[in-house]
């Protein structure tokens, strides 16, 4: 077995203040004997606009989000999986949202531009990710030492082609910030069909509380396994679940239910 952990986080305007913040929290995750952590969406800033993340973006293998992440997963031993972080983009007025994942020695080890942007809108609420972001185009995964992990960001969730163009994977992390409005309708049975459609385990790192910018995100972290059931769940404020990888107990749900052997698309 392999335990895992994620990172629930209600990040503020202030970069430095998350980061103290992040340091505490992976620091309790690796205590608690977790090999692999990952971050909520957003964790270095919530801005109190949604422009605000452009001025905080970094080049590539070069800032202090970035060097943090990879001092911590060096200190800790442990494979980091970043959350996202704003990166810079071909376009000055947008950015990329980038998950970053960082080995046991501190060395980069694959990333993830999120592919599918968010856009919402319901009485006041409001949401168009693609004035601040530029979409990804490529589907992320890593190897990790119990097998292939599929790199997934928020609003992908809803778009099932995307985990099946992972290839056979034995977790799939969901680094997110969804609202409370749609969190209450979906984030559940969303992780859960992951989880289940593709016989493998769904760990989940949200942003969950209210904001310095009036946002509520809808919390609940969970580490849900390959039958579908919720191993572990923080429903807000910030905090750390951990749980077991066991590849024994996904090897036997496969074989008993062979669904991805039955595949003819």
């Amino acid at each position: 077995m392999s335990k895992v952990a994620a990172v629930q986080m209600v990040s503020t305007p202030s970069v430095p203040e998350n980061i103290a913040t992040a340091r505490r929290l992976v620091a309790e995750a690796a205590a608690g004997g977790a090999e692999l952590v990952t971050l909520p969406e957003y964790w270095p800033i919530m801005g109190m606009s949604d422009a605000d993340k452009v001025s905080h973006a970094e080049q590539p293998g070069n800032g202090p989000i970035q060097d943090f992440m990879a001092e911590t997963a060096k200190e800790h031993g442990i494979w980091l999986i970043g959350g996202t972080l704003p990166l810079v983009s071909p376009d000055a007025t947008r950015v990329m949202n980038t998950t970053l994942v960082y080995g046991p020695d501190g060395k980069p080890v694959s990333r993830y531009d999120k592919i599918h942007l968010f856009g919402f809108t319901k009485g006041k609420e409001s949401y168009d990710e693609a004035r601040t972001i530029v979409p990804g185009g490529s589907v992320g995964t890593f190897e990790a030492p119990f097998g292939r992990v599929g790199l997934s960001v928020c609003y992908d969730l809803r778009f099932p082609e995307l985990y099946r163009a992972m290839g056979d994977c034995v977790l799939i992390v969901v680094p997110a910030a969804f609202t409370h409005t749609t969190g209450m309708a979906h984030w559940e049975v969303l992780l859960r069909a992951r989880a289940i459609e593709n016989q493998c385990y769904v760990l989940a790192s949200a942003q969950g509380g209210t904001h310095a910018n009036g946002r509520r995100t809808f919390g609940h972290s969970m580490l849900v396994d390959p039958w579908g059931e919720v191993k572990a769940v923080l429903n807000e404020g910030e905090g750390v679940i951990e749980g077991d990888i066991d590849l024994a107990y996904l090897a036997s749900v496969r074989e008993s239910l062979p669904a991805l052997k039955h595949r003819k698309m």
